[in-house]
């Protein structure tokens, strides 16, 4: 239901469409080591620490699964884990009626305000704002 609404909701031209965005991360590029390491973020968004991690995780050396990782998805390994920590964050937000600073700390973010500068990049929204906007919660 909140993807159709979102799809079909239009702002006026004064505002921004990045809140009805989705992320929707592509799978279908044929590189299995890298389709390995999307599984595992998405998976384990909450408590990865660092690129060098998936690099080894997947056999191979930073800089080779960075220049793999940003041609298969797109994005940098940052970027892709910034978008599923934020995908769930506004899942959280719509769906549920619990603290701003623990869905962002559920997600992976120790710090609230970087939480929220990302959110508000990615969504064009701050967290709040999202919220009073898509939540379906009660």
């Amino acid at each position: 239901m909140l993807a159709t609404a979102r799809f079909l909701l239009i702002e006026p031209p004064r505002h921004s469409q990045r809140p009805f965005a989705q992320f929707v991360p592509r799978f279908d590029h044929g590189d299995d080591a890298i389709r390995a390491s999307q599984h595992h973020i998405h998976a384990q968004a909450a408590t990865l620490e660092g690129v060098a991690d998936l690099a080894e995780k997947a056999g191979m050396t930073p800089r080779t699964f960075l220049r793999r990782f940003s041609a298969a998805t797109g994005f940098t390994p940052v970027e892709y884990l910034q978008q599923v920590r934020i995908a769930k964050a506004r899942d959280a937000l719509e769906r549920s009626l619990t603290p701003v600073d623990r869905i962002a700390w559920d997600v992976g973010y120790s710090d609230p305000a970087a939480f929220r500068k990302v959110f508000q990049k990615l969504t064009g929204l701050p967290p709040a704002a999202y919220r009073q906007q898509f939540s379906i919660a009660g």
